[in-house]
């Protein structure tokens, strides 16, 4: 489902829009070759052989074909904590027809949260700019729920979406590492911008802190394909601005384009290299493609973590 600031306004709410987001995304798995991921997995495990046939679902079994023995809610423990950049480069782009990198960030978060309620998992959400804005434990309880949907709903506030909020990714995922001490799954929506990431070796010790804590990490790394690493604008002077400094800068793309790109590439490549080497999921998101690609790596990580 391509999402667009119409379904936003058409639902006025984030958790129903959220919700039907993953009922489209359950319904298309039954048809993908991912059909093993279906809605089952909320409700139910695979049968184990050897094990009690006493609470196989023979209603399941006529329709799959498989053994699935019904879970119940002492069964699933998996913790999930999501951490939000909300630093003003996320704001991009600014065009009021489309999604920015904030709010996609912020509808996928929203519909991981409605598949982590139907998993009856518990999950957290911290924001960060250049440090920690706001944290919560991992919980399953109602209240917890709206209290983060509420707090996502603000986000969504274009009167709460202020430029000027610099990123400092390195410190606010170390501070994170430090506050969350049991075993977690750690989501990151990021756009990854930070000077300091490209600087020297030692700025991705934040993402290594985090392995070394023994959390699972997917790093969902947001971008706007088209505009920000094509560069893909009219050849035409365009005066760009740096939505967290301010800074404005007078040129023509096309006569820069091709280095961009080549730098861009490169720095992307360095981030994918060290996510590899900590043994962290690395998913690259295009935020015009939709949520269904977050989803999709989120129970592709999940079910290798709970077999």
């Amino acid at each position: 489902m391509k999402l667009s600031k119409e379904h936003i306004a058409q639902f006025g709410n984030l958790e129903l829009l959220a919700k039907q987001v993953v009922e489209g995304f359950i319904t298309g798995l039954h048809k993908s070759p991912f059909h093993g991921f279906s809605v089952e997995f909320a409700e139910h495990r695979l049968y184990n052989k050897g094990e009690s046939t006493r609470h196989i679902d023979w209603k399941l079994y006529a329709r799959t074909e498989k053994l699935f023995v019904k879970r119940y809610e002492e069964e699933t423990n998996l913790r999930c904590q999501i951490l939000l950049d909300t630093s003003s480069s996320m704001l991009f782009p600014l065009d009021e027809g489309r999604l920015n990198k904030l709010e996609f960030s912020i509808l996928a978060a929203a519909s991981l949260i409605e598949l982590l309620k139907k998993q009856r998992d518990a999950f957290g959400l911290s924001l960060f700019t250049d440090k920690l804005q706001m944290e919560t434990p991992a919980k399953t309880s109602v209240s917890h729920q709206r209290f983060i949907y509420h707090e996502l709903d603000k986000l969504l506030d274009k009167s709460n979406q202020e430029q000027g909020k610099e990123t400092n990714v390195i410190e606010s995922i170390h501070h994170f590492a430090e506050k969350i001490h049991k075993r977690s799954m750690v989501i990151i929506f990021t756009d990854m911008f930070d000077n300091n990431l490209h600087e020297n070796e030692e700025a991705f010790s934040a993402l290594q802190h985090l392995r070394h804590k023994k959390h699972d990490v997917i790093l969902f790394h947001v971008s706007d394909k088209k505009k920000e690493i094509e560069l893909t604008f009219d050849n035409k002077p365009y005066v760009f601005v740096d939505l967290e400094t301010g800074e404005e800068l007078k040129l023509n793309p096309s006569q820069v384009k091709e280095k961009y790109k080549e730098i861009t590439k490169s720095q992307r490549e360095m981030v994918k290299l060290k996510c590899g080497q900590f043994a962290i999921d690395y998913v690259d998101v295009d935020i015009q493609d939709g949520v269904h690609k977050v989803l999709q790596q989120y129970l592709i990580k999940r079910n290798k973590l709970v077999k």
